[in-house]
C-alpha cells in the first residue's frame, strides 16, 4: 500500500501570512481608533479650555468696568460728602449771620455803668472780652448778667488786675464767654425724633 502525501506546507504558510496581515490590519485600526481618540481628547479639552478662557476674559472685563463704576461711586460719595459740608456751612452762615449784631447788642444792654469794653475777639465760639471797670464788683455783676442771657454761656474770668487809666485807678479785666448756638429748625426736630 502506498501512502498518499499531502503537502500542506504551502497552506500553512498562506494561513501564517494571512494570519499576519489580519494582525496588521486590526493593530494598524486600533493604533489609528487610539490616536483619533488622543486627537479628539486633545480638542476637546483644547475647546474647553478656550471656553474657560473666554469667559475668564469677560469676568475680568466686567471686573474692570466694576471696579470703575466702585471708583466712581466712590467719587460720588466724596463729593456728596462735599456739597453736604458746604451746605451746612451755608446753613451755619444763614443761622448766625445776624450774630455779630445781637452779640453787640446784647454786650452793650448788658454792660453795668463803670464798666467799658477795651476790645472784643471772636474764634469760633469762643469771645474773649477785655476792659477796665471801676471795681471788681462790676464784673461780676456783668458776669451774672451774660450768664442769664441766652446768647452767652459759661462766662469765665481770666484775670482782674488793678492798673491807672489816666488819674483814675481802675480794674482791668480779662473774660472769656461761649455763645450758645441756637439748633435750626430742622435740627431741633431731629434731635426731638432721636
Amino acid at each position: 500500500m502506498t501512502a498518499i502525501r499531502i503537502n500542506l506546507l504551502p497552506h500553512r504558510q498562506l494561513r501564517k501570512a494571512r494570519q499576519q496581515r489580519m494582525f496588521a490590519l486590526l493593530a494598524a485600526v486600533v493604533a489609528g481608533i487610539g490616536l483619533a481618540a488622543v486627537g479628539g481628547g486633545q480638542a476637546y479639552i483644547a475647546n474647553l479650555k478656550a471656553g474657560q478662557d473666554a469667559r475668564n476674559a469677560f469676568l475680568k472685563d466686567e471686573i474692570v468696568k466694576l471696579d470703575k463704576q466702585i471708583a466712581e461711586i466712590a467719587q460720588l460719595q466724596e463729593k456728596t460728602q462735599d456739597l453736604l459740608a458746604r451746605k451746612d456751612v451755608v446753613e451755619s452762615l444763614q443761622n448766625n449771620r445776624s450774630e455779630s449784631v445781637h452779640l453787640f447788642d446784647d454786650l452793650m444792654r448788658l454792660l453795668p455803668d463803670g464798666l467799658y469794653l477795651k476790645s472784643v475777639k471772636q474764634s469760633g465760639d469762643d469771645v474773649v472780652l477785655m476792659g477796665y471797670a471801676q471795681s471788681s464788683a462790676r464784673v461780676s455783676t456783668f458776669m451774672r448778667s451774660l450768664e442769664a442771657t441766652e446768647l452767652f454761656d459759661e462766662p469765665l474770668l481770666v484775670e482782674v488786675k488793678s492798673a491807672m487809666v489816666g488819674p483814675i485807678r481802675s480794674y482791668e479785666f480779662t473774660l472769656n464767654v461761649k455763645i450758645a448756638r441756637q439748633l435750626p429748625e430742622s435740627d431741633k426736630k431731629k434731635g426731638a425724633k432721636s
